[in-house]
């Protein structure tokens, strides 16, 4: 019996009736797949990055990952690194990425809020006051890439007994005697990283991740996204045929930081640019309706 079921809760079922939940059932009634955008809290700094978080979802996002800038994203490509540092420059820490999460939420209600990043700055911060700030910002879920299940009591279990979902990556290494190590305690949806890499490099053929999802879905009824290497509507939209919904970040990160001058100011018209190019997926995800 593990940890969860010991305390009487259902890692599929937290937050049932939440954010994340009622999106996905509402992207099913509609007979699609979702749009996941990622971009960096404070990136350039923190005025813009809270217009843009704050544009996302009419632009088309249907949830949206929110990267914690950390000083070692290991796990993540140049240009979410360097995303990182710019915000980190600019000043942000984790309790100003909450504050823009609760911006968010005077605006928007609907829209689920998944923070991504690393257990370091939860650790500083101290897991239960994290939980605690996080919920009451609006925060829904969790994507916490340096904690395997065999650490699933520091922060999942904690998280999911605090009605925050915890969401898992899976990646084309993960074999079958794993999978239900991985499975047991995720909830929200399922990340599949489709490389064996570090975000925004290449991209998997449409073969592996065909394969790759139908593996998942034997193992899981939750929701399954697809992400690492998606940098076009077309990419967008084949991943939504075989998924729930497609992830895109590096590119969005890239385009923000394709319109920044040479001292790191947003130039006029960037954010629009971004804004649109997000409309873009959301039309490639769309077109794959049906």
């Amino acid at each position: 019996m593990s940890a969860v079921e010991s305390a009487d809760m259902k890692p599929a079922d937290v937050l049932a009736d939440g954010r994340i939940a009622r999106r996905f059932a509402a992207l099913k009634a509609e007979g699609r797949a979702g749009l996941v955008t990622f971009i960096t809290a404070g990136d350039p700094d923190p005025a813009v990055s809270q217009g843009l978080l704050n544009g996302l979802p009419a632009a088309g996002a249907d949830l949206i990952e929110l990267g914690m800038p950390f000083t070692d994203p290991m796990a993540d490509g140049p240009a979410i690194q360097a995303s990182s540092l710019r915000a980190l420059k600019a000043g942000m820490t984790v309790r100003r990425t909450l504050e823009m999460v609760r911006g968010f939420r005077k605006l928007d209600a609907d829209t689920p809020i998944i923070l991504m990043g690393y257990f370091n700055p939860i650790h500083a911060y101290g897991v239960e006051p994290f939980l605690a700030a996080a919920r009451e910002a609006g925060v829904d879920g969790l994507i916490v890439v340096d904690l395997p299940p065999e650490e699933d009591e520091e922060l999942c279990i904690p998280a999911l007994k605090a009605g925050v979902s915890f969401i898992r990556l899976t990646t084309p290494t993960t074999d079958e005697a794993r999978m239900p190590m991985v499975m047991r305690n995720t909830s929200g949806f399922v990340y599949y990283v489709s490389i064996a890499g570090i975000t925004g490099t290449a991209s998997a053929s449409n073969t592996a991740i065909d394969a790759a999802v139908a593996r998942l879905k034997r193992h899981t009824d939750l929701p399954v996204a697809v992400g690492f290497g998606i940098k076009t509507p077309d990419q967008a939209a084949e991943v939504a045929r075989v998924a729930d919904a497609a992830v895109v970040g590096s590119a969005i990160v890239t385009r923000l930081a394709d319109g920044l001058d040479a001292s790191g100011t947003v130039k006029p018209g960037t954010v629009e640019d971004v804004l649109g190019f997000v409309g873009e997926l959301a039309k490639g995800v769309r077109a794959a309706q049906g």
